[in-house]
């Protein structure tokens, strides 16, 4: 007698599916009807994901799970729902949003992960719900393989990031500029819960609501909270030092958000909703990644003073709970302390200190190497790998040929030696090699990607994950990845539909 075929169920056998959010009631979401995706095939599958699960891999992605994760069938436990939220985009108040295309089913106990007891599952471009406005639900192949990528790539560099566990493409047409291909990614995450979930509420005057969806989020993400004077001050407080942390991650590695609307912001602190993201090239603090921002809100160096005016969104529509409108801005300021404090940090890493050197001088060679990066316009993820092998061999050659200003670079690699000297044994290179990663997921190699899934064939969306999921070894299989990007990538263009 020949083995049954594997299920979902049996590739989780210790888990439950539950759904605590729908539990909220019914202000809270909505529960669209299953809308078939025809014809479902495996696009990418991350078997590191997988495991984040407690899963198996090689039993995980069975046919039946196929059909869930292309939002065709479910599994007891499982109660579907789309979230309501509302938002600030681009500055301005957008009114009611919500789940357009996503759907959540539920959470998975995640016992094995200390710091993460639960992760929900969420598809993306599982069809139309009521928050849709005039959409179609549906998520288009070329958007799912970025936000696949970039979602694993992220987390492989250490930056809190939802998840992404696989994505299923299908023939069905799809029409965004012109006709393609749908797709649905499966995303991970402790909650998708988001600073516009809390603007909804508090806009509408449904003060009851905004509590018990308050209360939710103490109990079940920030419960040492509730032993301050002001639990929800201190929430406030503790997004604000998540985010702040984020964000300098984000800017320690070059990376563009592209859309920072409030609805787009994680109440954990997770980079979330991956659209017109960009791992910068040539390094410019006034780069825009997303040509739908024609005023540049969201260029790379404004990011974090727009997560801090997001965050004062978010306190703003957590007033009414908190009652004190000093209590939330002592709350809120610790981002202006936070943000410095993670970023240098993250930069003195990179620079090769294990142990941060005095704030003034690691602050002076910082800003002084920013602006010489600048001002060459040089690839940042390459210039931090030969820093890397200056450190480790004490060769200049890769660094000054590759400068037009050899004088500028010569002296501050001359300062850099010296600011070593002086509170260390010299750069711990083994650290840098850790910190600075080799490969990023730069936009012409998603486009690559893409190009070739469009014609059937996955195999560099895989090959690129493997690399991604360990963007610090060498790959030299991979290599050419690892290089500047060719100038026809300069001609990529991402929007809010990217």
């Amino acid at each position: 007698m020949s083995a049954p075929e594997p299920t979902l169920a049996s590739a989780l056998p210790a888990q439950t599916w539950i759904n605590r959010f729908a539990r909220l009631g019914d202000a809270f979401h909505a529960s669209p009807p299953v809308q078939p995706l025809p014809q479902p095939v495996w696009v990418a599958r991350s078997p590191q994901a997988a495991q984040w699960l407690g899963a198996d891999p090689d039993t995980l992605f069975s046919d039946h799970a196929l059909q869930v994760f292309a939002g065709n069938t479910q599994v007891p436990g499982m109660h579907a729902v789309a979230t309501v939220y509302s938002g600030h985009q681009f500055g301005v108040w957008a009114g009611q949003l919500g789940d357009g295309r996503a759907l959540l089913l539920g959470e998975l106990a995640t016992p094995h992960l200390h710091d993460t007891p639960s992760v929900e599952v969420q598809l993306k471009g599982a069809g139309r719900t009521p928050f849709s406005r005039m959409g179609d639900g549906r998520a288009v192949l070329r958007s799912s393989i970025r936000e696949f990528l970039a979602s694993e790539a992220m987390h492989a560099l250490g930056i809190p990031t939802t998840r992404a566990l696989c994505v299923v493409g299908s023939p069905q047409p799809v029409y965004r500029e012109a006709a393609e291909t749908a797709a649905v990614v499966t995303r991970l995450a402790p909650s998708f819960i988001r600073f516009g979930h809390f603007e909804h509420f508090s806009h509408h005057g449904l003060h009851d609501e905004l509590r018990q969806l308050t209360d939710f989020v103490l109990d079940h993400f920030y419960p040492h909270c509730r032993t301050q004077a002001n639990p929800v001050a201190a929430m406030l407080g503790e997004v604000a030092e998540r985010t702040a942390a984020m964000v300098a991650l984000w800017q320690s590695v070059g990376f563009c958000h592209g859309v920072m609307n409030t609805d787009n912001m994680s109440i954990l602190g997770l980079t979330i909703d991956y659209g017109p993201f960009q791992f910068m090239d040539g390094f410019d603090p006034a780069h825009i990644c997303n040509h739908s921002d024609s005023q540049g809100r969201y260029a790379f160096s404004r990011q974090p003073s727009v997560a801090y005016w997001n965050l004062m969104a978010l306190g703003q529509a957590l007033l009414p709970l908190i009652g004190d409108s000093d209590a939330a801005i002592a709350a809120l300021d610790r981002f202006k302390t936070a943000y410095p404090a993670h970023f240098e940090a993250a930069m003195a890493r990179k620079l090769g200190f294990g142990t941060p050197p005095p704030q003034g001088p690691l602050r002076e060679c910082i800003n002084s190497l920013l602006h010489l990066l600048a001002a060459e316009r040089m690839d940042y993820t390459v210039f931090w790998r030969r820093l890397t092998d200056f450190a480790r061999t004490g060769q200049t050659t890769e660094l000054l040929d590759h400068v037009v200003d050899r004088g500028g670079m010569e002296s501050w690699l001359l300062s850099f030696s010296e600011l070593h000297a002086q509170f260390g044994q010299g750069p711990d290179a083994s650290l840098m090699a850790r910190t600075n990663p080799r490969f990023v997921l730069r936009n012409y190699m998603a486009q690559q990607a893409i190009e070739r899934a469009e014609t059937g064939d996955f195999s560099v969306v895989n090959d690129l994950l493997k690399v991604l999921a360990a963007p610090y070894d060498e790959h030299p299989a991979q290599a050419e990845w690892a290089h500047s990007a060719p100038d026809w990538a300069a001609q990529i263009s991402l929007s809010c539909s990217s």
